[in-house]
């Protein structure tokens, strides 16, 4: 299970299957349907042996062919009532199971959406995937015919002994004495089968996380020749998921024989007992075949509720593990009275900013203070780790600072609305994703209102008009997963098109272009220069090229998480002994300079 900031759960899995059976209230009127034809089944159920007792005791023991005719027909129309609410309980209860797994992945997908940062930091993608699909499946497989079928349990249960009872109360007490051992059978096999559902669900979490690192990094793996090892890797969480449901079919297996037995016992003690009443003419000969057949009701039941009893542990783990999600606190939110964030002019300041991660044990950004002016381009250097990337994740409020102040246009970024902030800042990360989709909608995603003039104004101030006009479908070109069948440098144009559309006056960039070639080069800085400068923009830049820092009004240059010098380029270079050393080192030459 992955760590981190985890909410207070109850202790058991009963509540965590209770909290999700409540789900069903936006289904009520499916639920009770499903509820009203499973009594109306149980009923028909109770009322069959009733009939046979009535046709062999009134009619072929006394030759009274009406009474006779009268149990058979009541028996067809038993079969037909029970036919008609089977299909009708299971297809109610399949819709509301239904309607639980929907609400339960959405719930899921919108916390996913509004996690924090910190909470990506140390969770893995493959646990959260398995809550999403096979967690919520065994929730949903309880809710909808699990449970249901424990209802029906649980009125076979008791319509069946009281009808025993009624029969013969000696007979009954002797077949319920005979049975019950298989309750305690039952409870103690729930109590072993709790905790094994947890771990298989988190090896399965664990499977997932291995087979979608390798799908992602595929070519890595085969550029290393790390095939053996990742089979390896994989093989190893595949082996002990089959330890972990090998056993579950020890505990089944080592239980349910005893189950069998208690149950054949009771068969025999009807047998021999009910033959003694009968030669005694204390019972008659319908009346034990329709004993044996509430007997066989009573086990039936039984026998369902030690399955439901695996299938509500399993449900059990998993709801544990959806609610723990669902509950897990989200640390970057609007305030209490947060402000929508006026249209900004673009001053950023950073007023002594101390920041650490969750978890860690040192700050990354110690004391950092510096001001952005309006339209002012800011270019961040520094060595590695000194938290050139927290600067940049700080601004948008991807995360808190934990000592100091971030403002734009003078106002606390934590006192504003995330979407007014937000909305109002273009961001070009290095890692440029696209999403599965056509060339147009990624574009747009920032302004999916957006005209087909806009995106081709923005693709063009990109520098991605021209690739985009060869493409077969040209802006309804549709891509594959992250951009897969563009090149590096497309899908670079493509985001900077996506930053220039929504036209921010603050930017947020990470320009590095060192695996495209140099005219690709060329052409995303030609762009790049264009979003910079546009429209009055400030942006704040980690530099990657010498000619980002030559242009550049305020340069920051960073170690162990303060800032050790800041000017102008030829301040820098005449002031700054480590300014020059990653000058030197770290920095790509500019387009024009690589020939």
């Amino acid at each position: 299970m992955e760590q981190g900031r985890r909410p207070t759960l109850a202790p058991g899995g009963g509540k965590a299957v209770w909290r999700a059976l409540g789900y069903l209230r936006r289904y009520k009127l499916e639920t009770a349907g499903a509820l009203v034809s499973l009594l109306l089944l149980s009923a028909a159920n109770l009322a069959a042996p009733q009939m046979v007792r009535l046709a062999i005791d009134e009619g072929i023991a006394r030759d009274n062919r009406s009474t006779l005719l009268a149990a058979v027909g009541g028996l067809v129309a038993i079969a037909l009532v029970r036919g008609l609410f089977t299909f009708l309980q299971g297809y109610l209860a399949e819709r509301a199971s239904q309607g639980v797994a929907f609400d339960l992945r959405d719930g899921l997908f919108a916390r996913i959406q509004r996690l924090s940062f910190s909470y990506y930091d140390q969770a893995q993608t493959g646990q959260l995937l398995t809550r999403l699909t096979n967690d919520v499946e065994q929730v949903r497989t309880f809710v909808g015919s699990g449970v249901v079928q424990f209802a029906a349990s649980l009125v076979m249960l008791v319509g069946c002994a009281a009808l025993l009872l009624g029969i013969n109360l000696v007979l009954g007490v002797a077949a319920i004495a005979a049975v019950a051992p298989i309750l305690w059978l039952l409870r103690r096999f729930m109590g072993q089968m709790g905790p094994l559902f947890g771990k298989l669900q988190a090896s399965l979490g664990r499977l997932n996380t291995v087979l979608q690192e390798d799908l992602r990094g595929i070519r890595v793996v085969r550029a290393f020749s790390g095939e053996a090892r990742e089979t390896a890797r994989y093989q190893r969480i595949n082996d002990e998921l089959l330890v972990q449901n090998l056993q579950v079919v020890d505990a089944i297996s080592s239980n349910f024989p005893f189950v069998g037995f208690f149950a054949n016992l009771g068969t025999l003690v009807v047998v021999g007992l009910g033959g003694v009443l009968i030669f005694g003419q204390r019972l008659t000969l319908g009346e034990l075949l329709a004993f044996n057949s509430y007997l066989g009701f009573l086990l039936m039941p039984l026998m369902s509720v030690g399955f439901l009893s695996v299938q509500l542990s399993r449900a059990g783990a998993s709801a544990l593990r959806v609610f723990e999600l669902l509950d897990t606190e989200v640390e970057v939110v609007d305030r209490p009275g947060a402000r929508v964030l006026p249209p900004i002019q673009g001053r950023v300041e950073f007023r002594d900013v101390r920041f650490r991660y969750a978890g860690g044990e040192r700050e990354v950004l110690r004391g950092v203070g510096f001001v952005a002016e309006p339209g002012q381009l800011v270019a961040i250097l520094g060595t590695t780790g000194s938290g050139k990337s927290t600067i940049i994740n700080l601004l948008p409020r991807f995360y808190d600072v934990t000592g100091g102040a971030v403002l734009v246009d003078g106002q606390d970024v934590r006192e504003v609305t995330l979407s007014s902030l937000r909305s109002q800042i273009g961001i070009v990360l290095q890692e440029a994703l696209l999403f599965s989709g056509t060339i147009r909608e990624n574009i747009a995603y920032g302004r999916p209102e957006a005209t087909l003039e806009e995106v081709q104004a923005a693709a063009e101030a990109a520098q991605a008009a021209g690739f985009i006009a060869e493409l077969p479908q040209g802006y309804d070109t549709r891509v594959g997963e992250r951009g897969v069948g563009l090149s590096g440098g497309q899908r670079q144009r493509l985001a900077i098109a996506r930053a220039l559309l929504t036209d921010p006056r603050l930017l947020i960039l990470d320009d590095s272009t060192s695996a495209v070639d140099a005219e690709t080069e060329s052409a995303i800085q030609d762009a790049l220069d264009r979003l910079m400068r546009g429209a009055h923009r400030t942006a704040i830049v980690i530099a990657q090229r010498v000619s980002t820092v030559r242009d550049a009004d305020l340069i920051l240059v960073l170690d162990e998480g303060r800032v050790v010098a800041r000017g102008r380029h030829e301040e820098l270079v005449a002031s700054s002994p480590l300014y020059n050393e990653i000058l030197g080192s770290q920095l790509q030459p500019a387009p024009a300079e690589v020939a």
